[in-house]
């Protein structure tokens, strides 16, 4: 016998309760309030120390760390509020509010001792300054370790990076208990005067300085070694994105914010001791923001040409300095001894800004067109592109001169080109290589699409400037091709009308020579053998003239059938409107209710009428045969010098895909040979709409 346990209750999982949701955001704004704080009383505390003071005590201004704390507090509190477990989110978070604290302790150590005897915290100040401080060197291992995804890598990798963060970590720990006069010796230089009666030994532990120097020595050491692993492990990652867009993008923001760090590191060495601590602080924000951007949108800004634009222009940069230094020291060693130093060197800088200033301003302008294309330079583009447009004839070939001109001109690495044809047909031109994602464009003239214009969804590099640069510039191009093909389209026209007006005088021949003509001659035949007979055989004279009524009778159907091709002459006997409701009467289909009305149409061009007369059958014709409808309305009246047409129904319309057949582009083209259009539309309540417009000119031609 087996038993079954009675059943057990579903137990839904419990919500995460809100505390736990809203606690991370809290944190957050606390702490970018606990910055800001400090940076507001770090300033106040700066102003109130002289530079003299600053000076001797070799101490940067607080304030100036503190916005550094405060520029990591809030792309980590933003962060944590998006990822609330996120570990870089609150490393981040934690290193701004300690930078930021920081910066009130350097500020505080000034101010009090300014004082003899120093007022109260200065040994405080100068513990969480000077020693506490060198934790800080945490944040950068931590980060590179913990980036992008916020897990310390796996396997052997993952015990590399725990000794990594031991080996840094070395230095603060041996800094927090070394006696004072060991650490700043170590330090390389004096301990400033006025530090000297302060109590700096507040957690030192007493061992003798055999001990302490040789950690002190090997902590220093590890420390550039101990960002090795980091390093791998961010190249290693780097490396395992390849296949990954979204990833890959993070690890190119890491990698940007690397180049900014070391490109601010190296200005250092060139602008004055004072820009030391203001270039540090922009590094730490760029980074911090850079590393937030990294993980939450990725994809926000081009990073591959913004790193690019980064390299360049920081080579740009770099080889100007280099070339205006040893301009400046030739020609400061050439005329030194004639002159004296001041006018040596203001002569030197007239000769640099007369000799390489131009060349310099090549440079900057050869450069910016490498990352920027030549979009400083509308006059330019526009021109450079009107040139690519005259060397080509075909309208295939303009459109892709214009995708790779914009491609070049704007360093977009897709751009495709579509313009519509008037047949309601697209050509379309590309340059490069379609991404995943496209933002599509249109491109407008005299409020009609004539075409669009697609681009690579990510455009963030591109402004508003340069945009409309791009639109002006497309929709010139584009209208220049669609101008093409209008003529080219003329000229078919012209070819179709010409073939179909031989075609026509062919078919009369043909229809003359081989049907009315031998059937007249048969007639002639007739009456002169009715002749002949006519006094001996009356009966046989009188069948054979009825033979020649009636052939004479089929000659007249003929005629009839040849003027009826030629212009239905029911538009001569009632009209336009009234050939318009025969033609109705006679194609309307078991339960069609078919209505003409119409109004003004006297006086219309005889092609006109004619082309409006052969749209409104073709159009029933397709209403009874395929439409499966109950009613149709055909309109005729004239706007603005154009007579209108208008057949609506409320059948099935034309299901989407279906191609283009015969009849529909007789409508087109029996409208575009009068320079007029014809749309065919099936609005969301069914039925279909075909639309023409017939321009009125007297000089409008058509073959019938």
């Amino acid at each position: 016998m087996t038993s079954h346990a009675p059943p057990r209750p579903r137990v839904m999982p419990a919500a995460e309760p809100a505390p736990r949701r809203v606690l991370p955001a809290v944190v957050g704004v606390a702490a970018v309030v606990v910055a800001l704080a400090a940076v507001t009383t770090a300033a106040i505390i700066d102003g109130a120390v002289p530079a003299s003071h600053r000076a001797v005590t070799q101490l940067d201004l607080g304030w100036v760390a503190g916005v550094a704390g405060v520029f990591l507090c809030a792309p980590g509190a933003l962060l944590l509020h998006r990822l609330p477990r996120h570990p870089v989110a609150w490393v981040l978070l934690i290193t701004g509010v300690h930078w930021a604290l920081d910066g009130v302790a350097c500020a505080w150590l000034a101010y009090a001792t300014l004082s003899d005897p120093a007022l109260p915290g200065a040994g405080f100040a100068f513990w969480l300054y000077q020693r506490l401080g060198a934790s800080l060197l945490l944040s950068l291992p931590l980060i590179l370790l913990l980036y992008p995804d916020g897990r310390l890598p796996r396997g052997r990798w993952r015990m590399a990076a725990l000794a990594g963060l031991a080996t840094t970590a070395l230095l603060p720990v041996v800094l927090l208990f070394a006696p004072s006069d060991l650490a700043q010796a170590d330090a390389g230089g004096p301990l400033p005067a006025p530090f000297a009666g302060l109590n700096l030994d507040l957690t030192t532990i007493a061992l003798p300085a055999a001990v302490w120097n040789p950690l002190l020595a090997l902590a220093g050491a590890l420390v550039p070694v101990s960002l090795v692993v980091p390093f791998a492990v961010v190249v290693g990652r780097y490396r395992r994105s390849a296949g990954d867009a979204r990833r890959r993008a993070r690890m190119r923001w890491l990698l940007w914010a690397a180049v900014v760090d070391v490109l601010v590191m190296l200005a250092t060495t060139v602008l004055p001791v004072a820009w030391t601590s203001i270039n540090l602080t922009v590094a730490v924000s760029l980074t911090g923001i850079a590393l937030t951007i990294g993980i939450i949108a990725p994809q926000l800004l081009d990073i591959d040409r913004l790193l690019g634009g980064t390299l360049l222009y920081a080579a740009l940069a770099l080889s100007v300095l280099v070339v205006d230094a040893c301009v400046l020291g030739v020609a400061s060693a050439v005329l030194g001894e004639r002159l004296a130093e001041r006018d040596a060197a203001v002569l030197a800088m007239l000769l640099v800004t007369a000799g390489y200033g131009p060349l310099r301003q090549r440079l900057w302008t050869l450069v910016r067109r490498l990352v920027r294309g030549r979009r400083d330079d509308p006059y330019g583009v526009v021109s450079g592109l009107a040139e690519q447009l005259e060397r080509q004839d075909r309208p295939e070939e303009q459109l892709v001169a214009v995708a790779h001109g914009v491609a070049a001109a704007f360093r977009v690495p897709y751009v495709a080109v579509e313009v519509d044809r008037p047949g309601g047909e697209s050509v379309v031109a590309a340059s490069g290589v379609a991404p995943a994602d496209t933002e599509v464009l249109p491109i407008a003239y005299r409020g009609e699409t004539v075409g669009r214009l697609v681009l690579p969804s990510k455009r963030g590099s591109l402004s508003a400037r340069d945009q409309r640069l791009l639109g002006d510039m497309v929709r010139q191009a584009a209208i220049a091709a669609r101008t093409a093909y209008l003529a080219a389209e003329l000229q078919r026209g012209r070819e179709r009308i010409v073939a179909a007006r031989e075609e026509e005088r062919r078919r009369l021949r043909r229809d003359l020579h081989d049907g009315l003509g031998p059937t007249l001659g048969g007639v002639a035949l007739r009456i002169d053998t009715a002749r002949n007979l006519a006094a001996r055989k009356p009966e046989e004279a009188d069948r054979l003239l009825r033979q020649a009524r009636e052939d004479v009778t089929a000659a007249v159907a003929d005629v009839r059938r040849l003027v009826h091709d030629l212009r239905p002459p029911a538009l001569d006997d009632v009209g336009l409107l009234g050939a318009v409701r025969q033609q109705a009467d006679r194609l309307r289909a078991p339960g069609l209710t078919v209505t003409v009305a119409g109004a003004d149409l006297d006086g219309l061009p005889a092609a006109v009428e004619v082309a409006a007369y052969r749209i409104v059958s073709e159009a029933l014709t397709n209403v009874a045969k395929h439409a499966r409808a109950t009613s149709a309305r055909v309109s005729l009246s004239r706007s603005d010098g154009d007579l209108v047409v208008e057949v609506a129904d409320d059948g099935a319309g034309i299901p989407a895909g279906t191609p283009t057949g015969v009849g529909l582009v007789s409508l087109r083209e029996r409208a575009a040979e009068l320079g007029g259009d014809c749309r065919i539309e099936c609005p969301d309540g069914g039925g279909t709409v075909v639309t023409a417009r017939l321009p009125l000119g007297a000089d409008a031609e058509v073959t019938s």
